[in-house]
């Protein structure tokens, strides 16, 4: 069994702006690192024994508050990263459905046939991540590991435990500094917590762009 901590990453400045980030480095706005040192201050579990993060600096900088709490250290992986946006990164969701209108409409109403230009499919990033969250299961038995990632790559992270199809991934909210907690044993899951942001306070909470 292992226990599994999925945490998404906090503000930036780009989900404040509700433009897509995908791949591009973007690092935590100030509302962000607050929300990360509410995250270490109170963090639902009592110890882990390891933690990883995506390699993209706003996941990474999320990880270190946590990380510093119980000494243990980042482990960073490409794995990890969010879902590539392509040709959407940088953009808001306004300027891609008027270029991109048919590939916007499907990104909310049928992601699972969704093909961003440029970029990944859903299909491929949970591909991807859960094999990783496998390895993972593997080198970590009856031990509680973190994950800290992004929206996209949580939800599809999410549904493939749960069996949730691709197409109803948008039926799982990930706000910014979620916390998602699983019990991994045998290719059986447990669902602990989803979407957990109890750490947070009014001062620092965001609609989870």
């Amino acid at each position: 069994m292992m226990r599994l901590v999925l945490v998404r990453h906090g503000q930036t400045e780009w989900n404040a702006s509700g433009r897509y980030q995908g791949q591009s480095n973007v690092a935590l706005s100030e509302l962000g690192h607050r929300q990360a040192k509410c995250l270490a201050d109170h963090f639902p579990v009592a110890n882990l024994d390891a933690l990883y993060s995506s390699d993209l600096d706003r996941a990474r900088e999320t990880a270190e508050c946590v990380a510093t709490k119980f000494g243990v250290p980042v482990r960073l992986e490409s794995a990890f990263r969010e879902l590539s946006f392509g040709d959407w990164e940088g953009l808001t969701y306004q300027h891609i459905s008027t270029k991109w209108p048919k590939e916007a409409n499907h990104l909310f109403t049928a992601p699972d046939v969704l093909q961003i230009p440029n970029g990944e499919t859903f299909q491929e990033l949970q591909k991807r991540a859960l094999a990783k969250i496998n390895i993972l299961c593997r080198e970590h038995i009856d031990k509680t590991v973190a994950v800290f990632a992004h929206g996209a790559i949580n939800k599809t992270i999410l549904a493939g435990l749960m069996h949730i199809p691709l197409h109803y991934l948008w039926s799982i909210r990930q706000d910014n500094t979620a916390v998602n907690i699983l019990r991994l044993e045998d290719g059986y899951v447990t669902v602990e917590l989803i979407n957990g942001t109890f750490h947070l306070d009014d001062t620092v909470k965001t609609q989870g762009l």
